[in-house]
């Protein structure tokens, strides 16, 4: 991930997607005309992300996320959306549906989280090695 990306943090948690996407858009100087012409989307559409009346669809959060250098993933989350890869991944994989089933059950705070997201990383990482 490029330094210049901002990582989700506890310190953002609370944020919404159209907070993090505005915050971004203001660090980087861009006035909400200029950012929608770069996406190639309404002004009127910019905006009504950034005010959380419209979830954009996955390709929308990665040019934002391109444009903006904000994490891909985290837009992804903030959006509550999995993507047509993950979405594919549970249909084939029933029992990675049953773990998030258990993870929503329990209720897990962002630092446990963060601990799954750590293991299923090392996971796909030893898994290249093999």
């Amino acid at each position: 991930m490029p330094e210049a990306e901002v990582r989700w943090s506890a310190n953002v948690a609370n944020e919404t997607l159209g907070d993090v996407v505005r915050d971004a858009r203001l660090r980087r100087g861009l006035g909400l005309r200029q950012l929608a012409s770069i996406i190639q989307k309404t002004p009127s559409y910019l905006s009504d992300i950034e005010n959380d009346r419209r979830v954009p669809a996955e390709d929308v959060l990665s040019d934002l996320a391109r444009e903006l250098s904000l994490d891909f993933d985290e837009l992804m989350s903030l959006a509550g959306r999995f993507g047509e890869q993950a979405e594919r991944y549970l249909k084939r994989q029933p029992e990675a549906a049953r773990l998030f089933r258990r993870i929503s059950a329990a209720n897990l705070p962002a630092d446990d989280l963060r601990k799954l997201i750590d293991a299923a990383e090392d996971l796909a990482r030893n898994k290249g090695d093999a």
